[in-house]
């Protein structure tokens, strides 16, 4: 049987270039959905196994939602790639990927008919590839240990496991070992983090990719994809400063709202101003600003 790269759309109206990432675009290429999936659990299944990819473009938010989501073998696999630090928040992401793919499988309304109905069985796999130090051992999130806490109660009625592995170039070997494509792809981001301790981002990553191509790493995918990928590194990039300059943001505003309250709180207990500027350090105008 020839392997089947078809894909299924969630949402076929989505825009696709602005979903993708540099590593959905890299393994969803023929044959590479398996090679992946071999050597993160160590299966077996041969290059002619039937996959189909599945795409979950704008099912939650405007911006990237999955990497790489494919049926093979009667299983569903929803695979992400975290390139920041590990969010706890994943089980419950993952929730509503799935509940939005079996959906999807459900049609003329099946899950009203009184026969029970087969599904595939859902894996769910993030590879973590950010500069926050993690273990090299597999780390499992469960969508149970999210659950308010009621004293008494045990049962679990729902739960929903996330296996996260690190890929970061020099952890998990065996692993990389098995897929050519992904130790090649784990060279490249290391490569770019090299890069980036002495030039901007965008040189760093243009200077990763000429790497890569002369020494025949990734060498195809990146000379027919080259552009593309460039594009995908800035906009990934882009993002992660977003990201952390709202995160700084929110910082500084509860900084900000916290010595309005402690100056606001010593006013109303009789303190003056210079002793309140004396004993904060703020100036004279910024207190009389907060009264």
């Amino acid at each position: 049987m020839d392997t089947t790269n078809t894909d299924i759309m969630v949402n076929p109206t989505a825009n696709r270039e602005h979903k993708d990432s540099v590593f959905g675009l890299l393994f969803s290429q023929p044959g590479l959905p398996i090679e992946l999936y071999n050597s993160i659990t160590e299966s077996n299944y041969s290059a002619d196994t039937e996959v189909k990819l599945i795409k979950l473009d704008n099912l939650l938010t405007t911006s990237r939602v999955n990497d790489l989501s494919f049926e093979i073998d009667g299983k569903l696999v929803v695979l992400i790639e975290h390139q920041s630090t590990i969010n706890e928040n994943m089980p419950y992401r993952m929730l509503f990927f799935i509940a939005a793919i079996y959906n999807w499988h459900s049609k003329d309304h099946d899950e009203y008919r009184r026969k029970r109905i087969p599904i595939p069985r859902p894996e769910f796999i993030v590879l973590y590839n950010g500069v926050e130090d993690m273990p090299e051992d597999m780390r499992v999130l469960k969508l149970s240990d999210m659950f308010i806490e009621h004293e008494g109660e045990n049962r679990i009625d729902l739960e929903l496991t996330v296996r996260v592995y690190n890929i970061n170039k020099g952890r998990n070997i065996e692993m990389a070992k098995r897929s050519p494509t992904l130790d090649g792809y784990e060279t490249f981001i290391a490569k770019i983090r090299e890069y980036e301790k002495a030039m901007c981002p965008e040189e760093a990553m243009a200077r990763a990719i000429e790497y890569c191509i002369e020494h025949n790493i990734l060498k195809n995918f990146l000379d027919t994809h080259k552009k593309e990928v460039f594009n995908m590194l800035t906009r990934e990039w882009n993002l992660d400063i977003a990201v952390k300059v709202a995160k700084e943001e929110g910082r500084e505003e509860g900084m900000e709202r916290g010595r309005m309250e402690m100056v606001q709180t010593m006013r109303a207990n009789g303190a003056d101003v210079d002793t309140i500027a004396k004993l904060t350090g703020l100036t004279v105008d910024d207190i009389l600003r907060m009264i």
